[in-house]
């Protein structure tokens, strides 16, 4: 039998201890590379922080898979078991560049579901999480379910490469959305933006490309309050590759699809 609360609790502990050390770091000279492109950074504390976590997972649950960003993990094909799957700075480029508008996503999954679901903005000390079943909370206080809000009052997140010229998707699919709505965001952290929609701070978010530790714990936060992602074809999310992502209160993900993005 699997004692998911003694999975929460450690998930919990560890992930406000990777905070405080991430937050101790912030007197200290970073190290910070590239990867795929000038603008995609990594940090010394990236890759400490899911160190961290992979020591702590793999000495309490050794049977445990874990799928990080970083690279450190398992190399997975499936989701067989239980998965934990981790970004330790999840908005690397304000962490370098603000020391704020960054948060920790630790999900634990089985055998491709999700049971819990953790995004901590580590400056502002909000712990946003959720129990498959048992509902969402930030912090101590429980999150509403989402209600409806219509389309000319919606919030959208969405980058501004996405509305300019770029080799993913023509920009005129997304305008005539950005156009129809009272106004846009861009926070610079998926997990963040995720959590924001949970709380209903935004009411959409838009992307193009996200990796399955980018969006795990968001998902198991919004299916607690109703909200609905897909990819922007409308088609379930791959948990072992990138995907695009469009995440909505239920009423706007409808609208927005078939007025905007649905394939005539």
């Amino acid at each position: 039998m699997i004692n998911w609360n003694e999975i929460e609790d450690y998930a919990k502990h560890w992930i406000r201890e990777a905070g405080e050390r991430i937050r101790d770091s912030f007197q200290a000279k970073l190290v910070i590379e590239t990867k795929s492109n000038p603008d995609d950074l990594v940090t010394n504390m990236d890759k400490e922080t899911e160190q961290f976590f992979i020591e702590k997972i793999h000495s309490t649950f050794p049977a445990h898979k874990i799928l990080g960003e970083e690279g450190f993990g398992d190399k997975l094909q499936s989701l067989k078991g239980i998965t934990w799957i981790i970004d330790p700075i999840d908005g690397t480029m304000n962490f370098v560049h603000q020391q704020r508008n960054f948060a920790i996503s630790v999900a634990v999954y089985e055998d491709g579901v999700g049971q819990i679901g953790l995004i901590y903005d580590v400056v502002h000390d909000e712990l946003y999480h959720a129990r498959k079943g048992q509902g969402a909370y930030l912090n101590s206080t429980k999150i509403e379910p989402l209600g409806e809000v219509p389309l000319e009052r919606a919030i959208v997140a969405i980058n501004a490469t996405w509305v300019t010229e770029n080799k993913r998707i023509d920009p005129k699919i997304l305008i005539p959305i950005v156009n129809a709505v009272r106004g846009t965001r861009s926070y610079g952290s998926a997990a963040l933006e995720l959590a924001y929609l949970v709380t209903g701070r935004i009411d959409v978010y838009i992307t193009m490309r996200l990796s399955p530790w980018d969006f795990a714990a968001g998902v198991v936060l919004l299916q607690e309050v109703g909200g609905v992602i897909t990819t922007l074809d409308g088609e379930p999310l791959n948990f072992l590759k990138e995907n695009s992502i469009f995440v909505a209160r239920p009423n706007l993900h409808e609208e927005i699809f078939t007025k905007f993005l649905k394939r005539k």
